[in-house]
């Protein structure tokens, strides 16, 4: 397209030079019409996707090594596990870490030092970038039973209800941004899980004043709170717990940084799902079949089908259609991709199921006779009228040889009488 697109251009601006030739004034109206015609064509051929790129991810700076990172103290109830460095700046007081019963920590421990001022300052960093990322998704405010693609998400107040499924669903480089005016409360026994190869280590949660962590939640991603953050009991959290100007409390938890995370400045994409599979062919009645649905996109589209025949399933793990369908008939099947991100991948099918082809009728074999006819006895041929008996003879020679001697006799005869007559 591109040398069609120069072409163009040029006959464009040579209009006025070609058009003083009579012979050059045809080719200028062609080219140009080509090259209209060319790149219309190209847009109209481009396929419908969207795209959502965010830069990615926020750059935590020094504070990316703490699991725990608190302001005017930090407090620890039980054998907590921060797998990480642990900081306080300018607070005094971190409690509840002597080892065990109590807590433990797999990292440094800065208390009130210059690392500690310094992860605070950048952490205050990050809260601004995040906060200043324009959203993908406004006015969210529950996330229970959500299934998010990267993006930026914002609302006032957000919560994950107890016991309730959060799912980020994504590749290596994927970003996700919440952004919570006010408070953040995730329900105890409640989960997040991420999807597709991504990590906590890109999943940021920017709260304008305290984050809490229910009992027993599995919380993914790092906070950076205004103010405090608490996690109870049980609760685990991959990724890390940063107050800005309050406490980071703590009861019996699992706190992992998020490690191996890719550089700053990374660039995630998603891309509208796109199906890829050539449309599932017809079918006969208990006949076994098979289908395989594939498609694309970032992140990975999950796949439904609708309308199938009776006997027919479908395996959202495989991607297989698979069954021996039990009743005939034209089916509109219906085929999506989604993702996430807009517009969704529709694959219409009409799936016509047929009746199996008859069973071929059997021949009659010579010697075994038709249905209905009877078996003639021992002795009497069935294909001689009358039944005569077998003798070792032909008994059609026999007939005609009587015939024979029958006219002859009769000639005889007629001859006799009328040699007596002259006589």
């Amino acid at each position: 397209m591109s040398s069609t697109f120069a072409l163009w251009l040029f006959v464009i601006r040579q209009g006025p030079l070609m058009a003083t030739s009579r012979f050059l004034r045809p080719l200028t109206l062609v080219v140009t019409g080509v090259g209209l015609a060319a790149v219309m064509g190209a847009a109209a051929m481009s396929p419908a996707s969207a795209a959502t790129v965010i830069d990615g991810p926020v750059d935590l700076g020094t504070a990316s090594t703490y699991g725990v990172l608190g302001a005017s103290a930090v407090t620890n109830t039980g054998p907590t596990l921060v797998n990480g460095d642990l900081g306080l700046s300018p607070g005094t007081s971190i409690t509840g870490f002597g080892g065990l019963p109590d807590g433990v920590v797999n990292g440094t421990v800065h208390q009130t030092d210059a690392a500690a001022a310094q992860a605070q300052q950048d952490a205050l960093t990050a809260y601004g970038t995040a906060a200043s990322l324009t959203p993908t998704r406004t006015g969210l405010e529950e996330l229970n039973g959500l299934s998010l693609s990267p993006g930026v998400y914002s609302g006032g107040a957000l919560a994950l209800a107890d016991a309730g499924a959060l799912t980020l669903a994504g590749d290596a480089n994927s970003v996700w941004v919440f952004q919570a005016a006010s408070t953040l409360t995730i329900g105890s026994g409640s989960r997040i899980t991420i999807t597709g190869g991504a990590s906590s280590c890109n999943v940021f949660w920017q709260v304008g004043s305290s984050a809490s962590v229910g009992t027993a939640a599995q919380f993914q991603g790092t906070v950076v709170a205004q103010l405090s953050v608490t996690a109870t009991t049980g609760a685990t959290v991959q990724g890390r717990l940063i107050a800005q100007s309050g406490a980071v409390t703590l009861d019996d938890n699992t706190i992992t940084a998020s490690t191996g995370c890719p550089p700053p400045g990374t660039v995630s994409e998603t891309t509208a799902p796109t199906i890829t599979s050539p449309p599932p062919g017809n079918a006969i009645v208990g006949e076994g079949y098979t289908s395989t649905i594939t498609a694309t996109g970032n992140p990975a589209p999950t796949v439904t089908v609708t309308g199938l025949p009776d006997g027919l399933v479908f395996d959202s793990g495989t991607g297989v259609i698979s069954g021996k369908p039990t009743t005939p008939g034209d089916y509109a099947v219906v085929i999506t991709a989604s993702n996430g991100t807009a517009p969704d991948a529709t694959q219409n099918v009409n799936l016509v199921v047929g009746q199996p082809a008859p069973a071929p009728s059997p021949s009659p074999s010579a010697s075994t006779p038709p249905t209905g006819s009877a078996t003639p006895p021992p002795g009497i041929r069935a294909d001689t009228p009358g039944g005569l008996a077998v003798t070792g003879t032909d008994p059609t020679m026999a007939l005609n040889l009587a015939g024979g001697l029958l006219v002859a006799g009769l000639v005889a005869v007629v001859i006799s009488r009328r040699r007596a007559r002259r006589s």
